[in-house]
């Protein structure tokens, strides 16, 4: 009973801003609220991702209440600012779950997200992050993902590059204080070795040394490599890209879904640096499927930009969960709604934006990895750009 009216409540406080959101006002301040919460960095350094995460997944509401909703339930997405920071993403927790929050995102980034996991695990709440990607995050069996983990980052990513020939001697730069980084470096390594790719030098650096990257692109400019592999954030690639052409360090740079927002952190003014720029990445803004093409026209029509990785990611986490929903038919006050949420998980097939995908149980999405490369400051795919 206390779960139910705390739905309620949320509900009718929620209803001005369902409104706001769509242009059904009636069926948005009627009848029940399926209540999707989570939390990112909207401000600080990070901001592009949360912000990413909030967009993606408020457009996901829109369409889906604009359709009618779901099981008669209309659906309310609100994501928190926690700066990426894992006390702040609990405390947003906190506050989503006295506001009545069903179903959580989780946090944008693995460190929150991992904080979150363990407080969603305590309530029996299904979790279903859009972008945490380090294994941690899912090592509840409540605990599932749309983008890929860590580990596979690093193995798909060193098969990518064996695979395709982009690079035949591969330097390593990668943030040793970070564990994203650390997790996508070792497995990429282990791969690496697995499959013959070459590592002629490895070089890190620390989160008090993210700025200045002088003496790691030297090593690497010494080291006669054509390809740097760069598991880490858009923030510190953007650092790297500009001393890198200062310097006249003439090889392929190859990141994963961290350097996603590139484009926004190195400016426009620069936008020159990221040609031929390449990314492991399920979601290219480029694609002609037809799913895509329409996800990305709406989000440029509502926030005036061309949607990233993990703008995609949480879109494609709402759907997911909206899908769940249908499966389960269950209402959100029953008490056994949580466990059928969790079980729904691994029954639904999702044709999403960032691919067609399915759950296993350990919480991970079977779909596949592709890259994409900066043309012209746009994302194409890897297959069109050497077509």
């Amino acid at each position: 009973m206390k779960k139910f009216l705390s739905v309620f409540m949320a509900g009718v406080m929620a209803c001005g801003m369902l409104t706001a959101c769509s242009g059904n006002s009636d069926s948005q301040t009627e009848g029940k609220v399926l209540y999707i919460g989570g939390s990112g960095p909207l401000t600080g350094d990070y901001a592009t991702y949360g912000t990413s995460v909030k967009q993606g997944a408020e457009l996901a509401m829109e369409e889906i209440n604009a359709a009618g909703g779901v099981n008669g339930y209309t659906v309310y997405v609100k994501v928190e600012d926690d700066q990426a920071d894992p006390l702040q993403a609990v405390s947003a927790y906190a506050s989503l779950m006295d506001d009545g929050m069903n179903v959580s995102l989780g946090g944008t980034t693995s460190g929150a997200c991992i904080a979150v996991s363990e407080e969603a695990y305590k309530d029996g709440l299904l979790m279903l992050t859009p972008s945490g990607s380090q294994k941690e995050c899912t090592q509840y069996d409540n605990g599932f993902r749309v983008c890929f983990q860590d580990p596979d980052q690093g193995k798909y990513a060193a098969k990518f590059i064996k695979d395709n020939n982009v690079g035949s001697k591969v330097a390593i730069l990668y943030e040793k204080s970070n564990d994203y980084s650390v997790g996508i470096y070792e497995n990429f390594a282990a791969t690496a070795e697995e499959v013959g790719l070459e590592v002629v030098t490895t070089q890190a650096f620390t989160d008090q040394s993210n700025q200045d990257f002088s003496v790691q692109l030297q090593a690497v400019k010494n080291s006669g490599a054509d390809l740097l592999f760069m598991p880490f954030y858009a923030q510190q690639a953007a650092y790297v890209l500009t001393q890198a052409d200062s310097m006249g360090l003439d090889v392929v740079f190859f990141g994963v879904d961290g350097m996603d927002g590139i484009l926004e952190k190195i400016g426009r003014e620069n936008q020159h640096l990221t040609e031929g720029v390449m990314l492991l990445t399920p979601f290219a803004a480029s694609s002609t499927e037809e799913n895509v093409v329409s996800f990305v026209n709406r989000y440029k029509s509502k926030y005036n930009a061309v949607p990233d990785q993990f703008a995609a990611d949480a879109y494609d986490a709402v759907y997911a969960i909206v899908e769940a929903f249908k499966t389960a038919g269950v209402e959100t006050d029953d008490e056994t709604f949580n466990e059928k949420m969790i079980a729904a998980m691994t029954q639904i097939t999702v044709e999403g934006v960032t691919g067609t995908m399915q759950w296993t149980a350990e919480g991970e999405p079977n779909k596949e990895a592709s890259a994409v490369v900066i043309k012209d400051g746009a994302y194409v795919t890897y297959q069109d750009y050497t077509a």
